[in-house]
């Protein structure tokens, strides 16, 4: 006789609410904290950065992703390795608004930035041969990131 699955801990709309609500929630309340304001707006940049008005939709957009990629992720194996890099790459992400712009510290939020980006490939990998949708979400995570990764190197570059 098979032992009955275990039942997940919360329904699936509500833990995937939390998820939502820690991701975007939490990625609004540094966005509001640690705001680029006049430091930021000194700065020497790239040609190609993108003016200030996009970075907050495309990271609402994202953030809903990635709060839906660690949902799936939370509900195949919440103390799995592909969760614990996903809490790792979130932790990152949060940090490196507090290091760039909170602490104006360009070198120092490459490097974390440069950590995440292969924090995001590495969940990518471990979740791509049991949940493909968890590692398509990450796609244009990894994307954004990987731009966000060479604005930061050409802004902490130039000044």
């Amino acid at each position: 006789m098979r032992p009955e699955p275990t039942p997940p801990l919360l329904p699936g709309w509500l833990s995937l609410a939390l998820f939502v609500l820690l991701v975007l929630g939490g990625g609004t309340v540094i966005a509001m904290t640690f705001v680029p304001g006049d430091w930021y707006a000194t700065l020497e940049k790239p040609f190609f950065t993108p003016p200030n008005w996009l970075f907050g939709p495309v990271w609402s957009l994202l953030y809903v992703m990635i709060a839906v990629a660690g949902w799936r992720t939370w509900q195949r194996s919440p103390a799995g390795l592909p969760m614990q890099v996903w809490f790792g790459q979130l932790a990152l992400n949060f940090m490196w608004t507090s290091v760039f712009f909170g602490l104006h510290q360009p070198a120092l939020g490459f490097l974390v930035i440069v950590i995440m980006v292969a924090l995001i490939i590495l969940f990518m990998r471990l979740t791509w041969n049991h949940d493909r949708v968890s590692a398509v979400l990450f796609m244009p995570y990894l994307a954004w990131t990987a731009f966000a990764a060479v604005l930061n190197g050409g802004i902490w570059g130039l000044n």
